[in-house]
């Protein structure tokens, strides 16, 4: 730890108030603090999505029974995409395709979320234990650890657009799953070794095999099975994290 290093995370939207710091400034609790705000993070994005994507019908009505392998090719089916396309309220086709890979994770994340790991086993954070350094509406991610420096914030009123909020909420998602590996010492490359012998899975069978192959893997920390399910899921061309780039292209072309 350095002197001036600093790690914290606050939201304050509508009535909810959350905040939380690591306990110590150490590689293992600043793993453990991004985790918990990835976790916390990917649970409220689907909230602001609804401008654009009408997401309470969307998982109220995409439902499919049977194995993690059924739920698979159920979610790896083209037919599925042209399902979930319809509930994005977008008529460009091009701004279309952008919210559809939104959607698809959101729909990925309802179906499998039984199924697998998909949050981090160290909870959400769901209570305001540091004091906010603004008292208005806002989101504050803001990490000073040695030299990595990452400050994510945005400030948020009555002309704040939803996606905006989903935005920076996904982007902040993005950094901490990217830089955990970082401070949990997870070697990815180990994870995609792993799975190596998968290339662009679409076959029953090979679903199968690469379930099986997810079973087999072992994990040597607690963070790091969530990397193992994203590689998987990547084998089949579908994610658990929402593609912040998409968001921002979108507000761009629709600003």
């Amino acid at each position: 730890m350095s002197k001036g290093d600093i790690a914290e995370f606050t939201v304050k939207l509508g009535n909810m108030e959350i905040g939380e710091a690591p306990r110590e400034l150490n590689d293992y609790e600043l793993s453990i603090f991004l985790a918990r705000v990835s976790n916390t993070v990917r649970a409220l994005i689907p909230d602001y999505l609804q401008e654009r994507i009408d997401v309470s019908r969307m998982l109220s009505e995409i439902k499919v029974e049977g194995s993690i392998e059924e739920k698979l090719k159920f979610l790896r089916s083209p037919g599925t995409s042209r399902k979930i396309n319809t509930y994005v309220m977008e008529e460009d086709k091009k701004l279309k395709k952008l919210l559809l890979d939104v959607a698809k994770v959101v729909v990925v994340w309802n179906v499998l979320k039984d199924e697998l790991p998909l949050d981090f086993p160290v909870g959400k954070i769901e209570e305001l234990k540091i004091k906010p350094r603004y008292e208005e509406e806002h989101i504050n991610f803001t990490v000073k650890f040695g030299k990595w420096i990452v400050v994510k914030r945005l400030i948020v009123d009555e002309k704040t657009p939803m996606l905006d909020i989903a935005r920076l909420l996904a982007s902040i998602n993005e950094t901490t799953v990217n830089k955990i590996p970082e401070f949990a010492r997870i070697d990815v490359k180990r994870i995609e070794e792993h799975f190596k012998e998968f290339k662009k899975v679409r076959k029953e069978e090979d679903i199968k095999k690469l379930v099986e192959k997810f079973r087999k893997f072992e994990p040597k920390n607690e963070l790091e099975i969530r990397y193992a399910v994203k590689e998987m899921l990547s084998k089949l061309n579908l994610s658990i994290d929402i593609p912040a780039k998409n968001l921002e292209k979108y507000l761009e072309r629709t600003g």
